[in-house]
């Protein structure tokens, strides 16, 4: 098994981080239990703090609902980095879960969630940045963001 500097990674991809977002609930934005780290359902934060907003199948593209969920993982990275210190704390993505804000007609949410599968495989290698993974559509997302995720990872 290749062992992936996730930080490194990070910069050489020349990715920027959003803000970590802050609960808009009573919820902690991540939590370890023993080695495995929970990540609440995070939204479309964008590195000024805003929202991308839009439903998809609507006013949001397909493309442009693969790049919001890509966002989506960035603000999990944040969170991760805010909470853990490095995302080499991590040694492999177990569960995705993506949900879609789109219209009853949309049938392609896998493709919508590998905007965020994609770039944790970009982080931690194909082997420890794929986990298994649920893509399902809904009728409406808090605050009308396209994409929301959760996701649970083990920590070395």
């Amino acid at each position: 098994m290749q062992i992936i500097n996730a930080d490194n990674q990070l910069e050489s991809l020349g990715l920027t981080l959003p803000p970590p977002p802050k609960p808009l609930g009573v919820y902690k934005p991540c939590l370890v239990d023993g080695e495995y780290l929970y990540v609440s359902g995070h939204g479309t934060v964008q590195a000024d703090g805003s929202l991308i907003i839009g439903r998809v199948g609507d006013t949001i593209s397909m493309e442009e609902g693969k790049l919001a969920a890509r966002q989506v993982g960035l603000a999990i990275l944040s969170t991760i980095k805010a909470n853990l210190g490095s995302l080499n704390r991590v040694k492999r993505v177990i569960k995705v879960l993506g949900m879609v804000n789109c219209v009853p007609e949309f049938e392609k949410h896998p493709f919508i969630i590998n905007g965020c599968s994609e770039l944790f495989a970009e982080i931690w290698g194909e082997e420890n940045g794929i986990g298994v993974r649920s893509a399902v559509g809904m009728g409406s997302l808090p605050d009308n963001i396209p994409v929301e995720i959760e996701a649970l990872f083990e920590l070395h």
